[in-house]
C-alpha cells in the first residue's frame, strides 16, 4: 500500500474514532465513606493491625476516595457479634474469625482453619486456587455477606494450662477457651469448651473461671499476659493448622462498589495477609524466648491425647457431612484438595524440613 493511502486511512480513522476525555474530565469515582468493626483487641498489633493495614492500602490504591474506618471491639458492637452487624447493615464491614459462628453453620469453619486440617500455605492454595473462596461466599451470601481472607497466623500454640496434661483423662472436665470446631472435639473427650472474645480471656484465666486458654501465638499471648496467670504453655494448636481471620462486607454494599473498589479490597487484603504472616513469623522467636526466661514451662501435648482428639475429628467431619449440606458441599472439595497437597507435601516441603531440623539439632 503507498504511503498516502496509510495516511488517508490513518486520518479517516482518527476523524471517525470518539474523542477520549481530557483526563481532568474524566467522571471520578465516588468518595466512600465504611467502617468496619475489628474482633481482636487493639492491643494486638499483628491480627488487628492487619485491619489498618488492609485499610491504609485501599486508601492508596484508590487516591483516598475510599476510606475504610478500623473501630476495636466494643467501640461499634461486641467482638462477637461481629458477622451480625455486617449481616443488619450496622456497620459495612468488619474483621473477624469465621470459626466464631459455627453455631449458625459449621461449614464456616473452613474459612479459617478446622481441627488437624491444613497448614498456612495449604490453606492459601484451596481458598485461592482450590475455589476455597467461592465456595464460602456460596454460605456467606445466605448471611447477606461477602468474605475474602484478610489476615493469617501461622500455625499457632496449643494454649496456657493452670495443670499439667498427661494424657487424655486430663483433658476430663477442663474448661478452656476454644472456639469453632477446636470445641466440639474438645468436648467429645470430656473437655468443657469456652468461647470468649479476646479480651475476657486473662481474667477469665486469672480467676479460675476457665482452666486453660487457647489465644494464638508467643506475639500475642505475651503481650495478653498469659504467662503471668499459667505456667504450662503447650503446643501444637491441633485446632487450627493455619488460621485464617477474615474480611467480610455486607453483601449489597459489596454489590454496590466500583469494579475498581472490588479490586482494591481483594489486593488489600492479600497485602495484609502477607503482612501479618510476616509480622508473626518474625516476632514468635523472641516472644518465646522471652517467656521461656520468664519461667513458662514449654509442654508438648501428648500423643495418647492429640490421637484421641485426631480421632474425634474425623468422626465430626463425617457426621458434620452428614447434617449440613453446606458443610458436605465444602468439605468434598477441602478433603480432595488436603489428600492431594499432603501427599505432594510429604515429597517436597516435609523432608526438606525434617532434613533442616535434624542437621540443626545435631550442630
Amino acid at each position: 500500500m503507498h504511503r498516502r493511502h496509510i495516511l488517508r486511512g490513518s486520518t479517516l480513522a482518527a476523524a471517525t474514532a470518539p474523542l477520549a476525555m481530557p483526563a481532568l474530565a474524566q467522571p471520578q469515582a465516588p468518595a466512600l465513606r465504611w467502617r468496619l468493626t475489628s474482633s481482636y483487641p487493639t492491643s494486638l498489633d499483628a491480627i488487628h493491625g492487619a485491619a489498618h493495614v488492609f485499610a491504609k492500602t485501599v486508601a492508596e490504591l484508590t487516591e483516598d476516595r475510599f476510606q475504610i474506618r478500623v473501630f476495636g471491639p466494643g467501640e461499634v458492637v461486641p467482638a462477637l457479634q461481629a458477622l451480625d452487624a455486617v449481616q443488619a447493615g450496622t456497620v459495612e464491614a468488619c474483621h473477624t474469625t469465621a470459626s466464631f459462628y459455627t453455631g449458625k453453620n459449621p461449614a464456616f469453619a473452613f474459612a479459617t482453619g478446622v481441627p488437624f486440617g491444613l497448614n498456612t500455605r495449604q490453606q492459601s492454595a484451596w481458598m485461592v486456587e482450590g475455589g476455597g473462596i467461592e465456595l464460602l461466599n456460596e454460605l456467606f451470601r445466605q448471611y447477606n455477606a461477602y468474605s475474602l481472607p484478610l489476615g493469617a497466623t501461622g500455625a499457632q500454640m496449643g494454649g496456657w494450662f493452670r495443670k499439667e496434661i498427661r494424657g487424655t483423662e486430663d483433658l476430663k472436665g477442663l474448661k478452656m477457651r476454644i472456639a469453632g470446631l477446636g470445641g466440639t472435639v474438645l468436648s467429645r473427650v470430656g473437655g468443657v469448651p469456652q468461647q470468649l472474645a479476646g479480651g475476657d480471656i486473662y481474667p477469665a484465666l486469672e480467676r479460675g473461671t476457665i482452666d486453660a486458654v487457647e489465644w494464638l501465638g508467643p506475639y500475642d499471648d505475651e503481650k495478653l499476659g498469659l504467662n503471668k496467670v499459667a505456667p504450662y504453655y503447650y503446643y501444637p494448636a491441633w485446632w487450627e493448622g493455619a488460621a485464617n481471620t477474615s474480611f467480610v462486607a455486607n453483601l449489597d454494599q459489596w454489590n454496590a462498589l466500583p469494579k475498581a473498589y472490588q479490586a482494591a479490597i481483594r489486593t488489600a487484603c492479600a497485602e495484609a495477609t502477607t503482612w501479618m504472616v510476616g509480622r508473626y513469623d518474625t516476632r514468635n522467636p523472641d516472644s518465646l524466648r522471652r517467656l521461656l526466661a520468664s519461667g513458662t514451662q514449654l509442654r508438648a501435648f501428648p500423643r495418647e491425647a492429640m490421637e484421641a482428639c485426631y480421632r474425634e475429628a474425623l468422626a465430626l467431619e463425617q457426621e458434620l457431612a452428614g447434617k449440613s449440606p453446606e458443610y458436605r458441599k465444602i468439605h468434598e472439595a477441602w478433603s480432595k484438595s488436603r489428600d492431594d497437597m499432603r501427599a505432594w507435601f510429604r515429597v517436597a516441603e516435609l523432608s526438606f524440613d525434617n532434613f533442616l531440623a535434624q542437621a540443626a539439632a545435631r550442630r
